[in-house]
């Protein structure tokens, strides 16, 4: 796992497969998803070799309830007192109350599927605060929770206007440019999620998957979702 700066107030936690970000405000961090099971500790040691301290953790927001993404979750909720927040459809999946929902695969997505399944399963996770489209969420000068359904039921982005940063969730990849993401459980919603991302025409676009996009981001997004991918 690696440690990227993007902006001053911006980092990503890279895994082998998935990525979380860390946003900075002025006495406490944010975690926009939590990578896999059992690497709090390494997420720890990471921030403080940034220069972060990691029990300023206040709240970690989950953008949907796959593994890869709500992993280190609690782990890291406990240890710092931190709360965790996902939308309210998403939440009983990530509590362990429901299954996780099975996508609708093409068949070129099947292996990458299966590899994403290598991660550790992450395990029933307390959800502090669900989350509605709209709603404000404490941090980032107004950041805001945007339903993207499609992708899952209760897949969310979070979107910090006032900073040009859209957090994706995987709506959207990045691999190796900006394209529509893939294993959604409804194709054709997440397509129109994804549209709905392109017209806050971010200047920072973070993904669930694939590299920071900070050249270009808006143009680049739109290109991705406005011709509709097959």
């Amino acid at each position: 796992m690696d440690l990227v700066e993007i902006t001053p107030r911006l980092h990503m936690l890279r895994f082998s497969v998935g990525q979380a970000y860390v946003w900075r405000d002025d006495t406490e961090l944010t975690l926009v998803d939590a990578g896999w099971a059992g690497t709090g500790d390494e997420i720890v040691t990471a921030l403080r070799g940034a220069g972060l301290d990691p029990s300023r953790i206040r709240r970690i927001v989950l953008t949907h309830c796959h593994r890869d993404h709500v992993g280190s979750a609690q782990e890291l909720a406990d240890r710092f007192g931190a709360e965790i927040l996902a939308h309210t459809l998403d939440a009983p999946v990530v509590r362990g109350e429901l299954p996780v929902p099975a996508p609708d695969l093409l068949d070129w997505e099947k292996p990458l599927y299966a590899h994403g399944l290598t991660v550790p399963e992450a395990p029933p996770t307390r959800v502090d605060r669900e989350l509605a489209d709209g709603e404000e969420l404490g941090f980032g000068d107004g950041a805001v929770a945007v339903h993207t359904p499609g992708h899952t039921p209760g897949s969310l982005a979070v979107h910090l206007p006032r900073h040009g940063v859209l957090f994706t969730g995987d709506t959207v990849a990045s691999v190796p440019d900006v394209m529509f993401g893939v294993f959604h459980v409804d194709r054709a919603e997440a397509l129109a999620s994804m549209r709905r991302l392109a017209a806050l025409r971010p200047s920072v676009l973070c993904c669930g998957h694939g590299e920071p996009v900070t050249e270009d981001a808006a143009e680049r997004l739109a290109a991705a979702a406005l011709p509709g991918p097959a």
